[in-house]
Order: structure tokens, then C-alpha cells, then sequence
């Protein structure tokens, strides 16, 4: 037996975890890639109050999950862990603090350390984006390592990754795969929508036209939906609060509202733009579309996906064939990637 079989054969188990503002969720992968909870398995996260807290909330949650399948926290060989950016590939969230995580506490806070010592079993850190996009491509490719994939994960923002040949693009500081926040060729997307000729779309990061500021929900609720409705002022939605408003825009879209689906159309022009650009950097393999805006209908998925490629010029003859797929089992993406890329290390470094 070598070294790497005697160590997955003495310490099989896996955990993903995936952090989100409110909620943790959890799942278990073993040494023969089967995932032990099929469903989203979710435990309150609490990060409002701070790490010290929510770090307790993510032990529970982990133990919680045991108890589930039946097994021990001393048989978990290693974690992946991810959660909302930005952070530095070590998992150290940012100075200027998390995007979801509001409390002073997690500005410049090693999460990932602090959870590993807490623990005493080895924690590998993901973006809560590229930790998608690695489930993502798995789904998809499995173990193939010529692959190379682009996940757009449409949700609050913008979030994704890029898996390229079998690996995470995670950059040198970790801050790769930040697709939200790719500059969008706007005035194409205008040539396309004309209606948006007067639209400023401006990004919580303070960009003006990156690809978040148009095709998430809080580009819906900030910009996209108060401009269409200038033009729909008697809608239903107008007389709403901005953020229940936009919450419902999907489910109006969806049973053909001609406002609601104009808004969804921009968002799918500007992720065919993106998408267009990821096609000349990285000649990949497939497209992935994945977070809330899709998790409907396939009739709807369909129709989206249709109007992503509208929203890209005309590929290459030898580039016509890349797919565009809807990431299966979204809600529990990030978890499964984290747990995913956390196998993948323990194995390469035995």
C-alpha cells in the first residue's frame, strides 16, 4: 500500500464548506468521489456577528452533518472552505472587509487559519466563486484533465471562475476569477439594446460597466429595473420597494412579462459579451451559467442561454461547437467544489 492509498484508507472523508452572509452549508465527500449528503444541508452562519461567532456556527454546522451520515470528526482528512471574496488565496479576507460580511471584526481576517487551528485538520480556501466553478466543471468533465471551463455564477453580484486544464485559476494573490468585474464592451451591448443607450451601470466596486453592474440582482434592483420602468410606469412593480421589486423580476420574466424579460435580455447580451472575451483568452472547452437567475424552468434556462449567444459575435468556425450549460445542483455548488479542490490537494501532496 503507498503512502497516499494508507492515508485515504486510514482518513477517507472530506468536507466542503461553503460560507455564505447568513447560512453555512455542508457536505462530505469520500475517497471514491461520492458526495454522502445529496441535498443542500444548511446551518446559521451568524457572520453579522462577527468571526469569533460564526467560527463556532461553522464547527456546529460540520458536526451537525456527522451526526447525519453517521461518522466521526477524526475521520475528516482535510476541509475546503470558501466564502465571499475578496480574500488572498490563504484566506485572508480583504482589509476593506468581505462583501457579505459587515461586521469590523473581518477586515483582514485569516479565516481559513483560524478555522484550521480551531479544528485541527488541514483547511484549503477557495473563493466562494471559483469553489462554483470547480463543481461545476467537475459535473461536467469529471476527471478530465485537458478541460478547460468559464463559470458565470449570476446571484447578489456577479460571482465565477475559470478552470483551466484540470485546475482552479485562483491567480497569484488569489484574487483570479474575479469575473464580475471584467469591463463589458458597452457599447456594443447598446448597439444591442438601445433602450440602454441613457443606462449608467455603476458596480458596488465603483466600476463603471463591469460585467457585475449589469448582470446580477443588485444590478436589477439598483439600476436595470428603475430604468425600465421610466418606460413601464404603470407595471406592477413600480409601486413596490426597490428590493422586493427586483426579487420578483425573475418569476415575471419567466411567465413572459415583456419588461421583466427585457431586463433578463440585457443581462444575457452582456454575460455573451463576457463570454466572448473568456472564448479568445481561453479557447475553453465549455461555458457554465450557474446562481439564482437560472434556477427555474428549463424552458426559461433555454431561452436565457439563447440570448447569451445573440450577445456573442460570431465565433470562430472551430470555436462554433463550445457549449453553454446550466450548473447542475447550484445551491450546493460551492461546497461540493470546495470539497472537490481539498481532495484534489490532499491526494497531489501524498
Amino acid at each position: 500500500m503507498t503512502p497516499q492509498e494508507s492515508t485515504i484508507e486510514t482518513k477517507p472523508l472530506v468536507a466542503g464548506i461553503d460560507l455564505g452572509g447568513t447560512a453555512v452549508n455542508v457536505t462530505l465527500l469520500d475517497h471514491t468521489g461520492e458526495f454522502l449528503i445529496h441535498d443542500l444541508f444548511e446551518h446559521p452562519a451568524r457572520s453579522v456577528e462577527g468571526p469569533a461567532i460564526c467560527l463556532q456556527q461553522i464547527i456546529d454546522g460540520l458536526q451537525a452533518a456527522m451526526t447525519q451520515v453517521g461518522r466521526r470528526k477524526e475521520e475528516i482528512s482535510a476541509i475546503g472552505l470558501d466564502t465571499p471574496g475578496p480574500a488572498t488565496a490563504d484566506g485572508v479576507l480583504s482589509k476593506q472587509g468581505s462583501t457579505n460580511f459587515i461586521h469590523p471584526d473581518w477586515a483582514g481576517f485569516d479565516i481559513r487559519g483560524n478555522l484550521e487551528q480551531l479544528l485541527g485538520i488541514p483547511v484549503h480556501y477557495l473563493n466562494d466563486g471559483n469553489a462554483a466553478a470547480v463543481w461545476g466543471h467537475n459535473s461536467i468533465f469529471g476527471n478530465q484533465p485537458e478541460k478547460t471551463s468559464v463559470s458565470a455564477i449570476i446571484g447578489t453580484g456577479l460571482g465565477g471562475g475559470i478552470v483551466h486544464q484540470g485546475c482552479v485559476v485562483a491567480g497569484s494573490r488569489g484574487f483570479g476569477g474575479e469575473l464580475g468585474h471584467v469591463l463589458i464592451p458597452t457599447a456594443l451591448l447598446c448597439e444591442m439594446i438601445p433602450e440602454l443607450k441613457s443606462h449608467r451601470s455603476l458596480c458596488n466596486c465603483g466600476r463603471v460597466g463591469d460585467l457585475e453592474s449589469l448582470c446580477s440582482l443588485t444590478a436589477i434592483r439598483k439600476s436595470l429595473l428603475p430604468h425600465f420602468l421610466q418606460n413601464y410606469r404603470n407595471h406592477e412593480l413600480a409601486s413596490l420597494d426597490p428590493s422586493k421589486a427586483a426579487i420578483r423580476v425573475r418569476g415575471l420574466a419567466v411567465a413572459g412579462d415583456e419588461m421583466c424579460q427585457a431586463i433578463f435580455r440585457v443581462q444575457a447580451r452582456a454575460l455573451g459579451l463576457f463570454f466572448d472575451q473568456m472564448i479568445n483568452t481561453f479557447d475553453p472547452d465549455a461555458l457554465i451559467i450557474g446562481g439564482g437567475a437560472i434556477e427555474t424552468e428549463k424552458s426559461f434556462q433555454q431561452w436565457f442561454i439563447n440570448e447569451v449567444r445573440q450577445g456573442m459575435p460570431t465565433q470562430r468556425e472551430e470555436q462554433q461547437d463550445i457549449v453553454i450549460e446550466i450548473m447542475p445542483n447550484g445551491d450546493t455548488a460551492g461546497a461540493r467544489g470546495a470539497a472537490i479542490e481539498a481532495q484534489r490537494v490532499l491526494i497531489s501532496s501524498h
